[in-house]
């Protein structure tokens, strides 16, 4: 995948280049808007190989807050700006850095808190030969995730299911749309074109739907 890294650090670098005062405008927005915290937000995740990495996102949540790393639409923890930069991708802009460094790649699989590739098995391990991506046939079929998962919740929860929204947040992700994403980045392994890499990074800017293992994403 000689072409596909290549891409990667041409197009991250002039990426930081040409973007570096949205990035600067960004961080100045959060360091004002939600004040007591980074306006960076680390964590490590699972890479390539099974390797921790460092991955870089503009924090979107509260200071100091707890619970799972699975979201839904109206989370408290989410801040009214992080709603805006999560809704346009804006919170990813700083892993072009993760890309020109080798840590991540433009297109692949998101990179998972240490927990959910460990869990892999089989064949499915086959996503760990990939660098995670911004975006990827995943991402783009599940773009909308928070908005699903709360839809699900509030489905159960209308049906009488007592049990809390995060519970059955989890187990929704769990049992259904982390299964479908370890599915659909395993075909982008075993049937990789980097043709598809460039129709997918147009479809994720320009918010249109692409053909996909047989389903559009």
């Amino acid at each position: 995948m000689f072409i596909k890294r290549l891409f990667d650090i041409l197009a991250s670098f002039f990426g930081l280049i040409l973007l570096w005062p949205l990035l600067l405008i960004v961080a100045i927005l959060i360091k004002v808007k939600m004040p007591g915290g980074p306006a960076l937000f680390c964590q490590k995740r699972v890479g390539k190989g099974g390797k921790l990495f460092t991955c870089h996102k503009f924090r979107t949540m509260t200071v100091n807050h707890h619970g799972s790393s699975i979201s839904v639409a109206g989370d408290s923890r989410i801040t009214p700006l992080g709603a805006t930069l999560r809704h346009y991708k804006l919170d990813e802009l700083p892993g072009l850095w993760d890309v020109l460094i080798g840590n991540m790649s433009f297109v692949g699989p998101r990179p998972d808190v240490p927990g959910y590739a460990d869990k892999l098995v089989g064949d499915d391990r086959d996503v760990l030969k990939l660098r995670p991506g911004i975006t990827g046939p995943a991402t783009l079929k599940y773009r909308l995730e928070d908005e699903m998962i709360s839809a699900y919740v509030a489905k159960c929860q209308a049906e009488g299911d007592t049990r809390p929204t995060q519970e059955i947040a989890t187990e929704y992700n769990d049992t259904v749309i982390y299964p479908d994403k370890v599915r659909l980045n395993c075909y982008y392994y075993r049937n990789y074109s980097f043709i598809k890499d460039i129709e997918m990074i147009f479809a994720t800017v320009l918010g249109f739907k692409v053909n996909f293992a047989g389903e559009k994403v």
